[in-house]
């Protein structure tokens, strides 16, 4: 499925602090630009006095965007950007479906895998919308640096690579830098196991055992990471590019990061229900960690760090059990 036609019309929907920063990507790329949100008491507050209280409460907007709550908005649109949760994606996706004409290109920015069936997000796409053009938006990039025009690089994947340079120079801009991919399965797969990374190395912190346990995990968790992406047929190139180990090093490093976050959180021995629960800020990791795992052993994979992550947020495994088991695995030499 192809389509040649320009991109003029963006439509983004998911009215978060991303799905707000990337309508503002796209306006300021010279697009004519919706961002579709469900509560129309958000959407009046950006249209009458250019405020996200909500989801960027610090960030004037330029209201250089048109709002709405109708999802026959997408009709419109030359390109269609999902920004919802990973696990809400499939849903909005099939609610979208009447709307889109054929090979609309439908660029999904959540990071993570679909619970049940496994599914990366632009399968999803797929499976949902049968003849739009799916595709991946992933890399090291906080919302709040994006709307405030701090300078950003990302990736953007298609399975054709026409497709991805197509929506990249849509999106493109001074501040806001997307290099094209035509790898998706790597930029997915480094999106969404770069999160379960950061949760570990934010657990590592939390617990304060030490920068240089941080970076060994981090290292180690990237090992994992590159293991099951080229198991699942990924460029390791892209692996080492932003998608993944740019975006690694940022979701393991900063406070900024809720994955990260979310660890420090559980090192430091506060409640999993009330850092995952109602009111709690989203964490795509707490729900990728079980669906990696299970790809991992479908496909032969190790993957003790992501295992320990998964079995502590389950409940399973305290965090100093998951730290003795990890330290006396035995010895190996070092290798992907």
């Amino acid at each position: 499925m192809t389509s040649t036609r320009a991109i003029e019309n963006v439509v983004v929907f998911g009215g978060g602090a991303w799905g707000t920063a990337l309508a503002l990507v796209a306006a300021r790329a010279g697009r004519q630009t919706t961002l579709w949100l469900r509560d129309p008491d958000v959407a009046a507050a950006i249209r009458d006095h250019g405020r996200n209280e909500r989801a960027l409460p610090a960030i004037r907007l330029d209201r250089s965007f048109a709002v709405s709550t109708d999802l026959a908005v997408a009709a419109k649109a030359d390109l269609v950007v999902v920004t919802v949760p990973a696990q809400s994606a499939g849903g909005l996706l099939r609610a979208l479906a009447p709307f889109l004409s054929t090979a609309t290109p439908v660029l999904v920015a959540a990071k993570g895998l679909e619970h049940g069936t496994r599914a990366l997000m632009t399968e999803v796409v797929a499976r949902e919308i049968p003849g739009a053009i799916p595709a991946i938006l992933s890399g090291p990039s906080f919302a709040d640096d994006v709307a405030r025009l701090l300078p950003t690089a990302v990736t953007i994947a298609a399975h054709a690579m026409t497709q991805a340079e197509r929506i990249a120079a849509a999106l493109g801009s001074a501040s806001f830098r997307p290099y094209a991919s035509d790898d998706p399965t790597g930029v997915q797969i480094g999106g969404a196991l770069k999160n379960v990374v950061a949760i570990a190395a934010g657990i590592v912190a939390g617990k304060g055992l030490g920068a240089s346990a941080r970076a060994a995990l981090t290292a180690r968790g990237f090992a994992e990471l590159n293991r099951l992406g080229r198991a699942l047929g990924a460029n390791p190139s892209t692996l080492m590019g932003l998608s993944g180990l740019g975006d690694l090093v940022l979701s393991a490093t900063s406070a900024k990061s809720r994955n990260y976050a979310l660890g420090v959180g559980i090192g430091q021995g506060q409640p999993i229900e009330a850092l995952t629960g109602a009111g709690a800020k989203l964490a795509e990791g707490a729900y990728t960690a079980s669906v990696a795992i299970e790809l991992a052993a479908a496909h032969g994979v190790d993957m003790p760090i992501s295992t320990a992550v998964a079995a502590v947020l389950a409940g399973q495994l305290n965090v100093d059990a998951a730290v003795e088991n990890l330290m006396s695995r035995p010895l190996r030499r070092e290798g992907p």
